[in-house]
């Protein structure tokens, strides 16, 4: 179980028009707070200010877009908040972590986005 939050299904529509995705496999659907360890089953904060901040494609199957929350893109484990958004037939979500830390992104507008807490 994870817990997050759910990218409203109007923004992620907006999302997907504005960055088509490149890999076979569309995730575009959250942003982990604390990913394989929700088992406390109590949804995160609500959000009141997430925009689309950047862009991080490693060429090799992991697409992802950063995420700002109220402002900041740093995680409190030192990751950055993230949407994976496209994977190769071989590649897994927590890849766009490795792939952040390793490369860096390229910033972008993608605007806001509004988000729903999840556990799921």
């Amino acid at each position: 179980m994870s817990i997050g939050w759910i990218i409203e299904p109007e923004c992620r529509e907006r999302l997907l028009e504005l960055f088509p995705p490149r890999y076979p496999r569309t995730v575009a659907h959250h942003v982990s707070r604390r990913p394989g360890n929700g088992e406390d089953g109590v949804p995160p904060p609500p959000i009141s200010h997430a925009r689309i901040v950047g862009h991080v494609d490693d060429g090799k199957g992991v697409e992802a877009l950063v995420v700002a929350l109220e402002g900041s893109t740093s995680r409190p484990d030192g990751g950055t908040w993230h949407v994976t958004w496209s994977l190769g037939e071989d590649r897994a979500a927590r890849e766009s972590n490795e792939v952040l830390a390793k490369t860096g992104w390229e910033p972008c507008d993608g605007g806001s986005i509004r988000l729903t807490p999840a556990v799921w």
